[in-house]
């Protein structure tokens, strides 16, 4: 009996010595993960605790505004309500789809754009179903929204251009954030910077000026239930708006010529010589900015991109062009300089100039007799610069071309500007592994062949002429207003060189373009005039004309007729104003596009806005 009561105890003592051992190591163990979670992992586990119980809203600024030179405003922001949906949110999308339209007018276009976007975006973004609503349609949505998860009726900021498709080249416009954007903010490690901004300027100003508009995004760190439900705001940092613009465009004066072009193509460029300001920058046809904010629908893009008019095309900016007669006072200029021609040397010009077999043809057939340096600006001689170029060859011809800007950008504040083409020996071994033909000289010298510049290198080129030879850079902004400081950082006019030109070789040529306007091609557009006007005007050949053929413009196709040039400055004797334009297909340089340049200098000069729209 005591054995078996001794052996009882002892079994007891073990079983509890054990369970005693077991329930420290499990206390240790507890303890070693207490301490793990409240020591080693503290800053991760509050963290985490800070993510469920925080939330932190983005509060958009407001995108600075633009203005022309005159105060008037061009582009500013605007609030709508906006449906949106944060697709991961929702249980059944294509449910909550249908039920939506059934609520308010939902068209294939939303639709489109929505799974284009949802695509295209992160996931937890939210993307817009229809971007703008009317106070009728937001009441018929908001007392649905507890029964439809993921879906918000948000009030956002929406850029807003008063004028329509007017200056769109110029201005461009904004566009959600694309996959590619973010790539491209990544590798420059610009992503940061537009936490919580949807948007970002694609072309124009809007692109240009984006790091100066975009503003800096603010911020609401609210406390949340596990529900997700806002208790209180724990901080807000306020947004800070962007900076404005102020252009040097006359927004009266550039509406004005979108209006003389009409359904006409084509580019302008004015000038002011003296500071490089640019008051006029046109490209038609155009298009509406206020399509590509929150993505264009397919088959608006295609009919835009598709279209023989190219309306996305920035023609003063991208378009290249040759030049026709307006080089010639360029040719004229170089021919002095270079010691090939005195301004009394003289040409007989029977309407032609034969080069081995080749008849060059003259715009004038019957021939303008005999012809001098001025006469031959003035009656626009191709004879004349037929062999001009042939004395001279490509190269002397680059070498005294080239530093008035031509086949070169001209450093203009806008993104995408094209280089053009200046031809040289060199140039042409290197494109087309050929060596440069002599007779390929004549073409070049009447502003054909491989010439092909843009119409800001034209006006860019006709200001330092204005300007007796001092090349400035042309701007758009004058200013840069800081709304939230009140700072005005303005844009200096820059020289970028001045040409070693003889003055003796400017007047002669300025006076030529003068005569232009007087007795010359240009007489009947500015008879009357009250100013003076250095100008010249061209006719550039489209397709290429057969030896034994005649151009008629009336049995050519629209498309394949000759382009309409000018160039001009005025008053010619202290110039206010430079211009360059092209009428594409638009025939006869005094015909079609010297009369719209008449319209900027009446605008100018004369404050008469439209005048003589009918010339």
């Amino acid at each position: 009996m005591n054995d078996f009561r001794s052996n009882t105890s002892s079994d007891f003592r073990v079983r509890a010595s054990f369970m005693a051992l077991l329930v420290l190591v499990l206390f240790g163990v507890l303890l070693l993960r207490f301490a793990y979670l409240q020591i080693w992992r503290y800053f991760d586990f509050h963290a985490l605790s800070e993510d469920n119980r925080v939330a932190l809203l983005p509060v958009q600024a407001p995108r600075g505004e633009i203005f022309d030179r005159h105060g008037q405003i061009i582009a500013r922001n605007t609030s709508a309500f906006a449906l949106e949906i944060e697709p991961h949110k929702v249980p059944d999308l294509e449910e909550t789809l249908a039920f939506l339209g059934t609520l308010i007018k939902i068209d294939e276009l939303d639709l489109r754009r929505f799974r284009r976007l949802k695509g295209e975006l992160r996931r937890f973004d939210s993307i817009p179903l229809r971007p703008i609503m009317n106070d009728a349609e937001v009441a018929k949505v908001v007392v649905h929204l507890h029964r439809l998860p993921g879906v918000s009726v948000n009030v956002r900021s929406i850029r807003f251009y008063p004028h329509n498709d007017s200056s769109s080249h110029l201005l461009g416009h904004i566009g959600r954030i694309s996959k590619s954007d973010r790539e491209r903010l990544e590798q420059t490690d610009q992503a940061s910077s537009y936490f919580g901004t949807s948007h970002i300027g694609k072309l124009g100003l809007e692109q240009s000026y984006e790091a100066e508009l975009r503003g800096r995004t603010g911020f609401d760190r609210m406390e949340i239930t596990a529900g997700g439900r806002m208790v209180r705001s724990l901080e807000r940092r306020l947004p800070i708006p962007g900076k404005n613009l102020r252009l040097s465009i006359d927004g009266e004066l550039q509406r004005t010529i979108e209006q003389a072009y009409g359904n006409r193509r084509g580019a302008l460029v004015a000038l002011e010589p003296s500071t490089g300001e640019v008051l006029a920058y046109v490209s038609m046809p155009n298009f509406n900015p206020a399509l590509f904010i929150d993505g264009i629908d397919a088959a608006t893009w295609d009919s835009l991109n598709n279209s023989p008019d190219k309306p996305l095309l920035n023609r003063p900016l991208r378009g290249t062009y040759p030049p026709g007669s307006t080089y010639k006072p360029f040719m004229a200029i170089a021919a002095l300089e270079s010691g090939k021609r005195k301004p009394e040397d003289t040409i007989n010009d029977p309407g032609y100039f034969m080069f081995g077999n080749h008849r060059f043809r003259d715009s004038n057939p019957n021939g303008n007799g005999i012809v001098d340096l001025k006469k031959s600006i003035v009656v626009s001689s191709d004879t004349y610069y037929y062999i001009l170029a042939r004395d001279m060859g490509v190269d002397l011809i680059h070498e005294y071309i080239r530093p008035w800007g031509f086949g070169q950008k001209t450093g203009i504040d806008l993104i995408g500007e094209a280089s053009g083409i200046l031809p040289s020996s060199k140039w042409k071994e290197e494109r087309f592994k050929q060596p440069w033909l002599p007779g390929e000289n004549m073409s070049i010298g009447i502003g054909q062949g491989y010439n092909s510049f843009s119409i800001l290198q034209l006006a860019n080129a006709t200001a330092t002429l204005a300007n007796r030879g001092v090349m400035m850079r042309p701007r758009i902004v004058q200013s840069i207003d800081d709304p939230n400081t009140g700072l005005v950082k303005k844009t200096e006019p820059e020289i970028v060189r001045t040409l070693p030109v003889s003055q003796q070789a400017l007047d002669l040529v300025i006076d030529a373009m003068v005569e232009v306007n007087k007795s010359g091609t240009g007489a009947r557009v500015f008879a009357g005039a009250p100013y003076s006007v250095a100008g010249k005007t061209g006719t550039a050949q489209v397709v290429s004309i057969g030896q034994n053929e005649k151009y008629n413009a009336a049995r050519v196709a629209e498309r394949f007729r000759d382009h309409s040039l000018y160039v001009a400055f005025a008053p010619a004797e202290q110039p206010k104003v430079a211009v360059a334009l092209i009428v594409e297909n638009g025939g006869f340089g005094a015909a079609a596009a010297a009369p719209i340049a008449r319209q900027v200098f009446d605008h100018v000069l004369l404050k008469k806005p439209g005048a003589n729209s009918g010339r």
